[in-house]
This record gives C-alpha cells, sequence and structure tokens, in this order.
C-alpha cells in the first residue's frame, strides 16, 4: 500500500501533510491518555481523602464545576466530555 492508499489523499504532497499530521495527533493522543490516567490517580486521593474524613466518595457540586469548565471551553461536547472524564476518573454513580 502507498502512502495515498493508506491517507485518502489524491496526491504523494497531501499525503505526506496528512501522514505527518496523524503522527501528530498520535503523539497528542499519548499524551492525552496519559494526563488522564493521571488525573485518575489524583482523583483517586481526592476520594480516599474525602471518605476517610466521613465525606461521600463524589462531591456533585465539584463535578459541576467541571462540566461547566469543559462545556464553556469546548461547547456541548465539552459537557460529554467531561461526563465521561468524570466517569472514568471516580466510577459510576
Amino acid at each position: 500500500m502507498t502512502a495515498i492508499d493508506v491517507t485518502g489523499a489524491h496526491t504523494p504532497e497531501a499525503a505526506g501533510v496528512i501522514t505527518g499530521a496523524r503522527e501528530r495527533i498520535d503523539a497528542l493522543d499519548d499524551r492525552i491518555i496519559g494526563l488522564i490516567q493521571e488525573r485518575t490517580a489524583v482523583s483517586a486521593v481526592i476520594q480516599e481523602a474525602r471518605i476517610t474524613s466521613g465525606g461521600r466518595r463524589v462531591n456533585l457540586s465539584r463535578e459541576m464545576e467541571v462540566l461547566g469548565h469543559y462545556r464553556d471551553a469546548l461547547g456541548r461536547p465539552g459537557t460529554a466530555l467531561a461526563m465521561t472524564l468524570l466517569e472514568l476518573c471516580r466510577g459510576r454513580i
């Protein structure tokens, strides 16, 4: 398979641009995954401290702040992204 076949481009120049951009996206995805894993670990620390002190595992007012932050920054899809992120970090409620 050629780069043109793999990228769907119609010229070698476009195939080169797409290949380079895809490599950048793959690197960004790796960083995003690492950050999510880091966020999950920090969230576990917070949950443990809250539970140990007699509190609840989830702080809904804080989650609403997070949802608003993502919505404000990314629009409506940001809310869905934040919901997924919260579920990854604290589990289902």
